[in-house]
């Protein structure tokens, strides 16, 4: 029964996340932007970021996608906001980490209730461990978000990955 209703509960965040999302939008100011594409399946989410004093004023993000990493944006989105670099970066390995994806080191890794607490509606997303396809829809912001922080330092930070530059957005391979 408890299970049903977890099931409920995500089916119905995944929903409203998608129909009615947080900060879709795009950044007129924007300090930091990434797109990326994933080829395995199409999606393209482009991440804006207006960016002060090391802090994230406002962020946004435009794309097209299955509904997970629709949902996954603007969950992202609402997580960040508000956030330094240094925190956001935490916050995505956290993120990244809970639906499956590499371990943290112990040293930089925050409490998983702490984490809860930012991640929020995010939290839900863990379900994708069961379907490692989904992994990447779930992903796709975050990554992009994190990748656009640093566009100087692009290449060392995509290690393990595929971009490909192009009009179309950049590939995200793994």
């Amino acid at each position: 029964m408890a299970l049903d209703r977890l099931n409920f509960l995500y089916q119905e965040v995944i929903f409203d996340h998608t129909k009615q999302p947080h900060n879709h939008k795009t950044i007129d100011n924007a300090t930091h932007e990434m797109q990326l594409l994933n080829p395995s399946c199409g999606d393209m989410i482009n991440v804006q970021m207006f960016v002060s004093d090391g802090v994230i004023e406002d962020i946004g993000f435009i794309g097209e996608g299955c509904s997970i990493s629709m949902a996954s944006a603007s969950m992202m989105t609402v997580a960040l906001m508000g956030r330094t670099i240094e925190e956001a970066e935490q916050v995505i390995d956290g993120f990244v980490e809970h639906v499956g994806g590499p371990k943290v080191s112990d040293d930089l890794a925050m409490s998983s209730k702490k984490l809860e607490g930012i991640l929020q509606d995010a939290v839900l997303l863990e379900g994708v461990r069961k379907f490692p396809a989904r992994y990447k829809c779930a992903t796709l912001a975050w990554k992009a978000a994190e990748l656009g922080f640093y566009p100087e330092e692009r290449a060392r930070l995509i290690e393990g990955l595929t971009v490909n530059s192009s009009d179309e957005g950049d590939e995200l391979d793994e």
